[in-house]
């Protein structure tokens, strides 16, 4: 809670700057920013803050335990379906540089990380596969960091933004669904197919 919530509003709170130099986009929407357009406008008449300061401490207390809950039953309970796909990498692959998830949708990336460090995984790990909403398989890049939108290794150049049967020809893999333009996740209708996806794009 204290570094992914109350981290950021003591820092902006104090004038801490996220990063050095000038960022690409501005962040208008966090929580500060939010209680901050409770306040009077500089130019209205009432001055009164009273009526503000309440519904800041609605908006802040509900999305506090709003956080909390998220962490309880989502954030925690995920760390044991990420632990156990680290221990079983090598069966499903020799490289033990891909991870099966029992179920999708998990938030994985924040433990991943953590447990490569705590386990001493000494080869990082480069994708993971998990059976989507519609029961097609996905095989994603694990990022180089938490906060970059680059990957420790995308999937093939060439495959990028090409679809279903021109990808499976491309491939040479069946039942492929697409990869994204950005290379950074793939789909295929069965686990074997997002398997070789990875396994292909490791053998490069």
């Amino acid at each position: 809670m204290y570094e992914n919530f109350v981290e950021e509003i003591d820092a902006i709170d104090n004038g801490i700057a996220q990063w050095d130099g000038e960022p690409r986009y501005a962040m208008t929407t966090n929580l500060s920013a939010r209680v901050g357009y409770l306040n009077p406008r500089w130019n209205d008449k009432d001055q009164d803050t009273e009526a503000g300061f309440k519904k800041a401490m609605e908006l802040v207390g509900r999305e506090f335990l709003d956080r909390l809950d998220y962490y309880h039953h989502a954030w925690l309970p995920a760390r044991t379906l990420v632990e156990e796909a680290i221990q079983k990498r090598f069966k499903v692959d020799p490289s033990g540089e891909i991870l099966v998830f029992s179920q999708g949708g998990c938030p994985w990336k924040e433990h991943l990380f953590s447990l490569e460090s705590e386990l001493g995984v000494e080869k990082p790990i480069k994708f993971v596969l998990y059976v989507d909403q519609n029961g097609q398989w996905r095989v994603q890049c694990v990022p180089a960091g938490l906060h970059t939108f680059q990957n420790r290794l995308s999937l093939p150049e060439e495959w990028r933004g090409v679809r279903d049967e021109a990808l499976s020809q491309l491939s040479g893999i069946p039942g492929c669904v697409f990869v994204h333009a950005g290379g950074f996740i793939g789909g295929n209708r069965t686990q074997e197919g997002a398997l070789r996806m990875a396994q292909s794009a490791l053998a490069r």
